[in-house]
């Protein structure tokens, strides 16, 4: 074939093609037609002569983007070389940084423990260099937080006062916690009586199992007459019956002491034995055990004599103890060598789930994978003006779920509503897990009204569907934000837009679709 001949087929395509006959579309027409043809042509190499000379990074770019021409060529660098400026880049992340932590310092001062203990987490995640993932799984946690937070129990202080739900200190201040005891007889008698009420239980023995005669009579003296408390004879009585208590106290530990003496006095004697004996130590230890349970012989030692036999115990254990050291550190070696090769297989498995781009519980592509088709699907936009939809899904009460029927009950909820969101997708949509309970839709060529109809569909798909999780019909409802690509200024807008629209939903009563109308 020649030139003349490929200059021909290609003013044909232009024409097939509904194509004008430009400079830029005629060489890509040219190219397209030699590549064809099998022949080499210099000028429809130069994009792969110069693309060698790039980094790895852009070169991956190039190939996503399917840059061809070198009038895309040059376009793409040009935009790259406007959007490249680190300093103003980590400038402005450090800022914002600095911004989130001192937001979170002022929260973890609140009044608030679960609000607090989140602020904190979040301030040890920033100092650590944290990953998107983990910035992404601490987001969703921060929304889990607003959308469950619950100031109705501060309605139960309207007895003491007036409530102002937005300044806690002025609600503080307005409860009237004063109580004058002085100024009502009958308040001074019930205070009284709880008086009497702690102070006869206080006379109770915490140790001995009966009562002594006289603490029971004046036990039952302040108990049918709470008054008395304001005697000042009284005061020698309550003295004698707290030093019986506590006589009584002493006496029941003396005894305990005693009965327990002897115990230990065959229990070192059968634990030497079995340390020293063969391999018979499991029936040593029962026998020990029938004997302890029908030991009720008293005893005349003391406290030092028992401190004798635990001493005896504890160096025949030690003595055994270090047996047992000297048999383990044979085996560090090996013990090392595998812990070194589980290190290794942890690794590996750490960077098989970084490549992977499919969400294990729902089957659907996950974070990684939404991230490169939101790219690619940008760069359509760029170049031909293809519009598309986003869809922000997210399981109303979804926490509930799992407090109430357990975490695998979620996950099966999860699962199921992947199955959904597949079924009621097009070919041509990308549908996949954005984090959590969170999934996304991404739309080709649709517009607001038919992100909306997709997610009303999703939506009444899901409210008519049976959860079932161990013969139990788990109820459950979604919420959606949509937004559409041709509406914003960046890719990152358009998400961002979806997100809030969706947390307007949740806002809004749940189960429901949110769009700028």
């Amino acid at each position: 074939m020649t030139i003349q001949t490929i200059i021909n087929n290609a003013i044909k395509r232009l024409k097939a093609e509904g194509k004008l006959l430009t400079p830029d579309f005629y060489a890509e027409a040219f190219c397209k037609e030699a590549e064809r043809a099998k022949m080499s042509v210099e000028d429809c190499n130069h994009v792969d002569k110069f693309k060698s000379m790039l980094s790895k990074d852009f070169q991956k770019d190039l190939k996503n983007y399917r840059i061809k021409t070198m009038s895309e060529f040059v376009r793409f660098l040009i935009s790259k070389l406007n959007r490249t400026n680190p300093t103003q880049c980590s400038d402005t992340l450090e800022a914002q940084t600095l911004l989130c932590k001192r937001a979170l310092q002022a929260i973890r001062v609140l009044h608030n423990k679960e609000a607090s203990e989140l602020a904190q987490k979040s301030i040890e995640l920033l100092e650590n260099a944290p990953t998107p993932q983990q910035l992404d799984n601490f987001r969703q946690r921060w929304v889990n937080f607003l959308t469950t937070y619950d100031d109705t129990f501060l309605q139960n202080l309207k007895t003491l006062g007036d409530v102002d739900t937005s300044d806690l200190r002025k609600t503080i201040e307005n409860l009237n916690t004063l109580a004058d005891t002085t100024s009502s007889p009958s308040m001074g008698k019930s205070h009284l009586q709880r008086i009497s009420r702690l102070l006869v239980a206080s006379f109770v023995p915490s140790i001995a199992s009966s009562v002594n005669d006289t603490i029971a009579e004046i036990s039952d003296k302040i108990r049918k007459n709470p008054a008395v408390l304001d005697d000042d004879s009284i005061e020698k009585e309550i003295k004698a019956a707290i030093s019986l208590r506590i006589a009584l106290d002493k006496e029941s530990v003396k005894e305990m002491v005693e009965s327990i003496d002897g115990v230990l006095d065959k229990l070192s004697l059968r634990l030497i034995d079995m340390i020293e004996s063969s391999d018979n130590s499991n029936a040593e230890i029962q026998a020990i055990k029938q004997e302890l349970e029908s030991y009720t012989e008293e005893s005349v030692t003391n406290f030092k004599i028992a401190h004798k036999k635990l001493f005896t115990i504890a160096v025949a254990l030690e003595e055994n103890t270090e047996l047992l050291s000297k048999d383990l550190k044979c085996h560090n070696e090996d013990v090392e060598a595998l812990s070194r090769r589980v290190k290794r297989l942890e690794k590996e498995l750490e960077e098989a789930k970084k490549e992977s781009k499919e969400d294990f519980l729902t089957k659907l592509y996950n974070k990684r994978a939404l991230d490169e088709f939101l790219e690619l699907k940008e760069a359509e936009f760029k170049r031909y003006d293809r519009n598309y939809a986003i869809v922000m899904f997210d399981l109303d009460h979804f926490k509930n779920v799992n407090d109430t029927y357990g975490h695998e009950a979620g996950d099966a909820v999860l699962a199921a509503f992947g199955k959904i969101l597949k079924k009621e997708a097009r070919s041509v949509d990308i549908v996949g897990r954005f984090g959590g309970e969170e999934f996304l839709a991404l739309l080709s060529d649709t517009n607001l009204e038919g992100g909306v109809t997709f997610a009303k569909k999703v939506l009444k798909h899901v409210e008519k569907s049976r959860f079932m999780y161990k013969k139990q019909r788990i109820k459950v409802t979604s919420s959606a934000g949509v937004s559409e690509r041709a509406k914003h200024v960046s890719l990152q807008a358009t998400i961002n837009s979806a997100d809030e629209y969706l947390y307007l939903a949740k806002k809004n009563g749940r189960n429901r679709v949110e769009y700028k109308k």
